[in-house]
């Protein structure tokens, strides 16, 4: 019940991108939500919901959703004035453009066309003095917009009254209106630590880490289980249960600690004796009221572009891997029988930015998600989204610098810290590779999910501003929340703590911040412990262990004396507790 993703190395090293100016800003945050409609010859209709999601002294960041509620449009450009200062610096998912306060957002070729009824969304950074408002009118392809009103109410607030989709279908986001499972099995152990019970009711993931589970193994609860108690706690509305789906064949191919049953040709029993039983569960019309997430087998899929062939960091395991298929297997039959019930929601696991971010990694595994989405039956239409940073450690949001700063002309992807990675925090990394998966050909709708459930690194170590600019390294070792000695350690992390609490639509193309990792659920034994479950014993989650390539031969920073995967590891929730942020 682990996830050990790490750092790879790559063959070559991309030019320097042009450097931007050093820009360093206080985390702040403001929301509000903007009507507008329309009215045209040719019967124009828009809502929109516009929210300053961060706002500091020198900054903000801001997501807008457009809907179209009159006749279908093969593209859009929505306009807008600003009653301040402020400046556009970075758009995504549209083409922002400002001439003095004016500011113009187009359209790009994947989410121009809108039916009636049909949002598209997109975001932007700017320059601003703290001091931000909604705009008071829009234009929607020229037309000033008059003929709607969005509910000015938070549309992640569970209370609010929920607009019920057609019998049958999926809505875009299940996380919005909706309740989040609360596996009871966690949260017992969380109350019964001292200080617990602060965050014993959070929801977290539910593991199918073995064919056991599914019926419930050694006492524990199985599937059905967990299901019907999410029926008591679903109550009159809505409510989300998460699932893990993570026994693939020849499972975790680059490393130890989570290593499962099967062997890597053993795909015949993965379909028959796993993935079968939870989709006929799933499909079971007692539950067909739930919404049902599945988070699908975390730490594989990148393994085939990271580790093989001629990369350093290649391994025998991972090289049988790809020659055999069955990870493109697994995944793609997971994929279509889960599918199957229109209650579920599959997102496939993509790694994280300190995986995949850099050039010869980010392209590929988008091109090997599509092969896996296009196998055995399974079609895009099978993928509803996608989850970063599951059971890893990278910070949600780095503030104090970005990715376009320089220190004395040079880049912050010339930090030994950012490695010429093109990401400097989960966010931005998800954000863009939502681009990127669509550009392949994956929905335009597609939403990702971040785990947050150990990325908060708060507590005295948190940098309250960037670092010294005496180099780059300085600057940026200085202001990184992430306080992991390198951004390839991922075994029960030192000095870690809780993130961001669970939660709805956070930010642009996030579906929800998540806790799919639950917290205090060890990553790996520190050292080798006899277990009846197939998992190893992988030295970084060995304190005295010096490191390898992926973590560019520094210590591990694990903390000691942690028991196997997924056991309960009390040393480390109360680490996460010390150092949540935002604080407990």
């Amino acid at each position: 019940m682990s996830r050990t993703s790490r750092t790879t190395l790559r063959r070559s090293r991309t030019a320097l991108i042009a450097a931007g100016a050093l820009v360093a800003a206080a985390a702040g945050s403001a929301a509000a939500v903007a009507p507008f409609g329309a009215s045209a010859a040719a019967a124009a209709g828009c809502t929109v919901d516009y929210k300053i999601q961060n706002q500091w002294n020198g900054g903000l960041t801001a997501a807008v959703s457009v809907t179209n509620t009159g006749d279908a449009v093969s593209s859009w450009q929505l306009e807008w004035s600003f009653a301040g200062s402020e400046k556009i610096s970075q758009g995504w998912n549209a083409t922002v453009s400002q001439s003095g306060a004016a500011v113009t957002a187009k359209s790009l070729s994947y989410n121009g066309a809108l039916a009636t009824g049909a949002s598209a969304s997109f975001g932007f950074n700017a320059s601003g003095d703290g001091n931000s408002a909604v705009p008071a009118t829009f234009k929607l392809n020229g037309v000033t917009c008059n003929g709607g009103t969005t509910d000015p109410t938070d549309p992640t607030d569970p209370t609010d009254p929920p607009t019920d989709p057609p019998a049958g279908s999926r809505v875009d986001n299940p996380y919005e209106g909706a309740k989040v499972y609360v596996n009871p099995e966690w949260s017992a152990n969380a109350a019964a630590e001292p200080g617990g019970s602060r965050v014993a009711d959070q929801p977290t993931g539910v593991w199918l880490d073995r064919i056991a589970a599914i019926e419930g193994a050694n006492g524990t609860m199985g599937l059905r289980d967990h299901l019907d108690e999410a029926l008591t706690q679903k109550g009159s509305g809505e409510l989300v249960v998460q699932l893990v789906i993570y026994n693939l064949p020849g499972r975790d191919c680059s490393a130890l600690s989570s290593n499962g049953e099967l062997g890597p040709t053993e795909i015949g029993r993965y379909k028959t004796e796993y993935i079968d039983p939870i989709a006929a569960i799933l499909a079971d019309s007692k539950y067909a009221g739930l919404r049902i997430v599945t988070t699908v087998e975390i730490d594989s899929l990148p393994n085939l572009v990271t580790n093989t062939g001629s990369r350093p960091t290649a391994t025998p395991a991972c090289d049988v891997m790809k020659a055999n298929g069955n990870y493109e297997k697994g995944v793609g039959y997971a994929l279509n029988k889960l599918g199957d019930a229109p209650n579920v929601y599959n997102y496939i696991d993509a790694g994280h930015h300190g995986w995949i971010g850099w050039d010869d990694n980010f392209g590929p595994s988008a091109d090997i998600f599509k092969i896996a989405a296009t196998s055995e039956g399974a079609t895009l239409d099978d993928v509803h989204g996608f989850i970063v940073n599951t059971a890893n450690y990278g910070a949600t949001k780095e503030t104090n610098f970005t990715i376009d700063d320089a220190v004395n002309g040079t880049s912050v992807r010339q930090s030994k810290w950012v490695d010429w990675n093109r990401y400097t925090d989960e966010q931005s990394f998800a954000q863009a590779f939502r681009t990127e998966l669509v550009s392949v050909g994956f929905k335009s709708g597609i939403g990702m999910l971040i785990d947050t459930s150990r990325n908060g690194w708060g507590g005295t170590n948190r940098p309250t501003g960037p670092g010294a600019t005496t180099s780059v390294d300085t600057y940026v070792d200085g202001g990184r929340y992430d306080r992991r000695i390198h951004l390839g350690n991922w075994c029960n992390q030192a000095g870690a703590g809780l993130g961001e609490r669970p939660k709805a639509a956070p930010a642009a193309g996030i579906d929800a911040y998540v806790w799919m990792k639950p917290p205090g659920e060890s990553d790996g034994s520190s050292k080798e412990i006899p277990n009846n479950e197939g998992k190893g014993f992988d030295r970084m989650c060995d304190p005295t262990y010096t490191g390898n390539a992926r973590n560019g031969n520094n210590l591990s920073g694990a903390l000691p004396d942690a028991p196997v995967s997924g056991q309960w590891f009390s040393a480390q929730f109360q680490e996460l507790m010390k150092n949540a942020y935002p604080a407990l």
